[in-house]
């Protein structure tokens, strides 16, 4: 049987549920991504919080807290096959315990400790090259600004950053927009929540945002160093792919 779900977290921990107690999972997909063929038999299994809850418990006290923050990690990664991916490390899991973490030889540990670093490195380099803006929500008569960043990362990382970001910023309201998913944070003294977001709901640039992004260009090029200018491990340790939403490149 092949198992789908609606994206969530919650809806792949009921498909690990019902691997164990219904019928034995062939795969684990999301249902807008599915493609059906003849000989597949699939279900739509919706998320039940009581399921997704025993199973997120059991991985916890069977395998370990470290396992379960990879796993979750691992699920905000966009590798398309991560769900099967999963569901073969928690199986191998439940039956190593603690002992996978130990397994860096496996097949099934590596790969999915591949993504797990793939997803760790970017929320870090999310940290690093995260750029404000000054905005002022429109038709508004409040003369406080809210700082916006826009991001484009290749994984889901917002919910990785979020606390980061909101101790940072404990006293300034902030958006962090993830352009690609159309979702974003939304931070007001300390405390956060994601919800869907798009860029139109905000006006463009406040009053002296601009000379700020100026003077931080000016700034960027006085401090580089000619000589000693290496632009491979620029492109290394800050990716091309990043670039469109960094002031000092614009």
């Amino acid at each position: 049987m092949e198992y789908l779900y609606d994206g969530s977290f919650e809806g792949f921990l009921t498909c690990i549920h019902a691997h164990y107690y219904q019928e034995k999972a062939e795969g684990i997909y999301r249902q807008d991504q599915y493609q059906a063929t003849f000989l597949s038999r699939s279900r739509f299994v919706p998320a039940e919080e009581r399921k997704a809850t025993t199973v997120y418990e059991a991985i916890e006290e069977k395998i370990s807290r470290e396992d379960l923050k990879r796993i979750y990690r691992v699920f905000l990664s966009a590798d398309g096959e991560k769900e099967n991916k999963l569901l073969k490390y928690i199986r191998l899991g439940f039956q190593c315990g603690s002992k996978i973490s130990a397994m860096h030889s496996h097949p099934i540990v590596c790969d999915v400790w591949k993504w797990e670093k793939k997803v760790s490195v970017e929320s870090y380099r999310m940290i690093e090259l995260a750029r404000f803006s000054a905005l002022r929500k429109p038709n508004s008569e409040c003369n406080q600004e809210i700082l916006y960043c826009c991001i484009e990362p290749d994984h889901d990382v917002l919910e990785l950053i979020g606390d980061h970001f909101a101790d940072r910023l404990k006293n300034d309201p902030f958006i962090i927009h993830d352009k690609k998913r159309g979702k974003g944070i939304f931070c007001q003294g300390g405390q956060w929540f994601i919800t869907e977001f798009t860029e139109k709901e905000f006006d463009l640039l406040g009053k002296e945002e601009q000379e700020y992004r100026d003077l931080w260009k000016h700034y960027f090029q006085t401090i580089a160093i000619q000589e000693r200018i290496n632009p491979i491990c620029q492109k290394r340790m800050m990716p091309v792919r990043y670039w469109k939403n960094l002031t000092e490149f614009r």
